[in-house]
């Protein structure tokens, strides 16, 4: 601890990112990515665009990467608001709507950046109890919050709240700024940018990293009205005017471009995320009904630790949540290829052998 730190730099907790090793011996499924790569056409793109001009300062408006958003989704650019990832983008949001004197709520049981972004600004917040099923209520939320925030499927849960409750939380509480985090929306979910241009409350948080295979540019976007997207540029100004560089608003038009290629890969995630639960339920393990990319699971008769460290014993990066005490010893396993997710069961199955002894 260093004499020179202010007194929030010593009372935060930071947020802990997963491990991103050296070597790529083992199977990496500890934090979300693709197996997938990028579309040919978007690496091409980063050949093409990597020339002299990467002298210049790149577009601190992104006008064109907006153009291309507003375009894929039926949009106006104005309601776009791109950034660098959207950790980036939910700093921003967490700093240009919320404050010390207003109180703000998300699920106990959600993307641990949250609370990290909340204590960092001072922003008073309640996390509200996820059901057993670790469904999220929203009557179960208090009136009078200035935004409730929550991703979509959740995180680590992979549950997914249809555009019918989000719609209905919308209209009942329209003092109440909803920002919705679908990182992981493209994996089979309807998403709710139509409701973009329906309500004002409503801030969209997207990131490419995910079903975009683009994790390594640091891509995100939020899209809501023209007033909530004035409020994160109005932030993003006082901090770095240019916050995508060339490289990364290239890629990013050309993965919109690109998506029947995605959708292509996409679909083999989501085939082989429901042949994995469906395997875990043969066997026994419980798992959620997860609508992302990655599977939610507790080995039984098995800490969350052991597990993860027995499985990392086999050459399998997964992530636990040790901290968080209601899913302490439950895994987040993010869905590889077919070849990869064979080798996780015969893991599983060996880590749940040698287990049985132990319960008898």
């Amino acid at each position: 601890m260093s004499r020179f730190w202010s007194d929030i730099t010593r009372e935060i907790t930071p947020y802990v990112p997963g491990e991103q090793p050296r070597d790529m011996i083992r199977i990496k499924l500890n934090t979300n990515e693709n197996p997938y790569p990028p579309s040919p056409g978007v690496i091409e793109y980063i050949r093409e665009m990597a020339n002299s001009d990467l002298r210049l300062y790149p577009d601190p408006d992104s006008k064109a990467l907006c153009e291309t958003v507003a375009k894929f989704y039926g949009l106006s650019p104005s309601l776009v608001f791109p950034g660098n990832g959207s950790d980036e983008i939910l700093a921003f949001v967490f700093q240009a709507f919320f404050g010390p004197n207003d109180l703000i709520a998300f699920p106990d049981v959600t993307y641990s950046f949250y609370p990290v972004y909340a204590g960092l600004y001072r922003i008073p917040y309640r996390e509200v109890p996820v059901r057993e099923d670790f469904s999220i209520e929203f009557s179960d939320y208090p009136k009078g919050l200035k935004g409730i925030i929550f991703a979509n499927p959740n995180a680590p849960t992979g549950i997914y709240v249809p555009p019918e409750e989000i719609e209905l939380l919308l209209r009942s509480r329209p003092d109440t700024l909803v920002v919705m985090d679908e990182a992981y929306v493209d994996f089979g979910n309807e998403s709710a940018v139509p409701l973009v241009n329906r309500y004002d409350n409503l801030l969209l948080v997207h990131t490419l990293s995910k079903s975009r295979s683009i994790a390594g540019m640091r891509v995100g976007l939020a899209m809501g009205h023209p007033e909530l997207i004035e409020g994160l540029n109005r932030i993003k100004n006082c901090f770095n005017s240019y916050t995508m560089d060339r490289l990364a608003q290239a890629a990013a038009i050309r993965a919109f471009e690109d998506d029947d290629y995605y959708r292509g890969i996409n679909r083999k995630i989501i085939t082989e995320r429901e042949r994995f639960k469906e395997t875990l339920r043969k066997m026994g393990i419980p798992c959620t009904d997860s609508k992302s990319n990655f599977a939610f699971l507790t080995l039984p008769g098995i800490k969350g630790p052991d597990a993860l460290r027995l499985l990392r014993e086999q050459g399998i990066l997964v992530r636990n949540f040790a901290r968080h005490p209601r899913i302490a010893d439950w895994l987040r396993i993010t869905i590889g290829t077919k070849e990869d997710m064979d080798r996780v069961v015969v893991a599983i199955i060996k880590i749940m052998e040698r287990q049985r002894p132990a319960m008898i």
